[in-house]
């Protein structure tokens, strides 16, 4: 849906867009190969001609980093259509709220491979980054208040600067409100059963058990938890994309 966008130019918002897409103005190419669009001047006209093939060759080249910086931040669910095949699915378990507790697990899926790193193991900045580094686009759920901030305080510099889809807030604007878990029930996705109706506070628990007594078989119900998390989200993020572009741009079309 990025080559339909417009909302990242300058002096365009979701209104003016949706007037472009019912003067029959779709796409960046359609804009470009327009002479003049009634209540853009010449100039202004000019500048966004330069910045739409700018655009374009950004997503040529997979560069989503330029999608991060120029489109609004709630409007960047729009990039999970053009980089859906390089996503970070992320969720992180960690001792407790505070920026200062510990960060236990660290789950990524990119939609085939699950990565699990665990605090003590295999969790370092080296490896968090090495994975990171490989996705144009993240994915999380309440991921701007929470799992990213918690991974900037303790691995700082580790996060890229590309689009970030924390969806909670499009979700939100599809009429889903209330935590991970019971949107998933809402929409019918399946957890394994062992993990169905387990919480943060379980997963706290589960980690205190691995921690302080060995019990290898807490650790391991841990990561299912955090696997299922991330591996949800995966189909959270396609409703979410197709329902917001069939409200948005399918129905400006008719």
């Amino acid at each position: 849906m990025l080559q339909n966008t417009f909302v990242m130019l300058d002096g365009i918002g979701p209104q003016r867009e949706r007037t472009l897409w019912r003067r029959g103005i779709w796409s960046w190419k359609d804009f470009i190969d327009e002479t003049r669009v009634p209540g853009i001047s010449a100039d202004n006209k000019s500048r966004m001609d330069h910045e739409l093939v700018q655009a374009d060759a950004k997503l040529r080249s997979a560069d989503s980093s330029y999608f991060a910086y120029h489109l609004p931040r709630k409007e960047q669910w729009r990039c999970i259509g053009d980089f859906r095949k390089s996503v970070a699915f992320l969720d992180i378990e960690t001792t407790g709220i505070s920026c200062r507790s510990p960060i236990t697990v660290v789950g990524i899926y990119d939609g085939v491979r699950m990565h699990t790193l665990v605090r003590g193991q295999n969790l370092t900045r080296t490896n968090l980054q090495g994975i990171l580094s490989g996705a144009t686009i993240m994915v999380t759920f309440n991921g701007s208040s929470f799992d990213i901030p918690m991974i900037e305080a303790q691995f700082p510099g580790v996060v890229p600067g590309i689009p970030h889809i924390d969806l909670r807030h499009p979700m939100r604007r599809l009429g889903y409100s209330g935590g991970l878990k019971a949107i998933e029930r809402e929409l019918d996705i399946v957890r394994d059963r062992r993990v169905e109706y387990m919480t943060g506070e379980d997963a706290v628990y589960l980690w205190n058990l691995w921690e302080r007594h060995g019990k290898k078989n807490a650790l391991d119900l841990l990561i299912e938890y955090n696997s299922e998390d991330c591996k949800n989200l995966k189909c959270l993020s396609e409703f979410a994309y197709r329902n917001l572009k069939r409200t948005t741009f399918d129905s400006a079309r008719g």
